[in-house]
């Protein structure tokens, strides 16, 4: 007789009597990968959000998600994504999707109490193409790279509309954060969610292939990040029993030689609900999932998280511990499809 066990999205095949165990089975995994899928206890920073929605007749005064952190000269900078209008079949009737997101920042000292400039800082002057899922040019470990003085930033565009195509990537840069220059043509089509590092000369992207339900996770590398080289191949993809419907929202370090993963999915007990997985890897490309995944969930007595937790930006902060700024939501029935910003931390053991 045999018995079967689910590790990590691998299924093994276990003779009754014999030997080998899920321990065994485990060992097989590389030391200094094996050493990242401990218990990963992520700490609230705070009761409320770290960055609510908008007032009333701001631009981001109905959604707000996607952030992107940066820490520069001591000051926490988030861009983050900002709509108005109305969402299709958000809450409980069925309206057109009038979403327009552009790029908001906000800037903190310690990266909980944040300040908002009340404009936009960047929008696409086409009629009603978003700006989504930001992402700027960092180093292993997180903290941003200038080249040329200037900020590198990556991007998918995309009109909710359902006119003038779907999700692609693009990129601007910029010396203070707040103006930008005029988009790059697309790099990348079908593409979403993008992560870059720059390793060594060359650089690395993680992005979200939306050609086909469901989703998976490509990666691209580059000699000067404007031309990309895709694997042919997904590198994650749907494969453990918690996950649904899709992988989205990469965040990747290299952290001492070991490629680490944040990422999110539906989850299969309720396919509203999201919460966020992790993965190891050695080389980028083949990827080790966290066998007690997901690591990060919504929690129903906070009623500003209670459905929905994704989009997540991670840095390694000064005393090796990490933080998390990620998205948030209600409960449905509920108007606002992203509604807030938050913040954890996590300390490795």
């Amino acid at each position: 007789m045999c018995g079967f066990i689910r590790y990590s999205g691998f299924l093994f095949v276990l003779a009754i009597g014999a030997t080998t165990s899920l321990a065994e089975e485990s060992a097989k995994i590389a030391p200094r990968l094996q050493a990242w899928l401990g218990d990963q206890e992520w700490t609230r920073d705070s009761a409320e959000p770290v960055l609510p929605l908008g007032k009333a007749g701001a631009f981001d005064e109905n959604h707000l998600f996607a952030p992107c952190m940066a820490r520069e000269n001591g000051k926490y900078l988030l861009w983050y994504c900002g709509s108005g209008g109305t969402a299709l079949d958000v809450g409980t009737t069925r309206e057109p999707d009038r979403r327009w997101y552009r790029l908001g920042l906000a800037t903190s000292a310690d990266g909980l109490r944040f300040s908002r400039r009340p404009r936009p800082v960047y929008e696409l002057s086409t009629p009603k193409r978003s700006i989504i899922t930001p992402c700027v040019l960092r180093a292993a470990d997180g903290t941003p790279i200038r080249e040329g003085g200037k900020l590198r930033m990556w991007f998918c565009t995309n009109d909710f509309s359902g006119q003038g195509g779907g999700h692609s990537i693009q990129e601007a840069t910029s010396e203070d954060g707040i103006h930008w220059s005029e988009p790059s043509e697309i790099q990348l089509k079908k593409a979403y969610a993008p992560t870059v590092l720059k390793t060594g000369n060359e650089y690395q992207m993680w992005y979200t292939d939306v050609t086909k339900f469901p989703w998976t996770f490509r990666h691209a590398q580059s000699r000067d990040g404007r031309t990309w080289q895709v694997e042919p191949e997904p590198v994650l993809q749907l494969d453990q029993s918690w996950e649904a419907r899709i992988v989205v929202y990469p965040c990747v370090l290299k952290i001492d030689d070991v490629y680490v993963m944040w990422y999110g999915s539906y989850t299969a007990d309720d396919r509203l609900q999201t919460a966020v997985g992790f993965a190891v890897s050695e080389d980028g490309l083949h990827w080790q999932k966290h066998p007690r995944n997901p690591v990060f969930s919504p929690r129903e007595d906070r009623e500003w998280e209670s459905n929905y937790v994704g989009t997540t930006s991670v840095i390694r902060q000064a005393d090796g511990s990490f933080r998390m700024w990620y998205a948030s939501r209600k409960k449905p029935p509920f108007r606002n499809l992203y509604f807030a910003i938050g913040s954890a931390t996590w300390r490795k053991e």
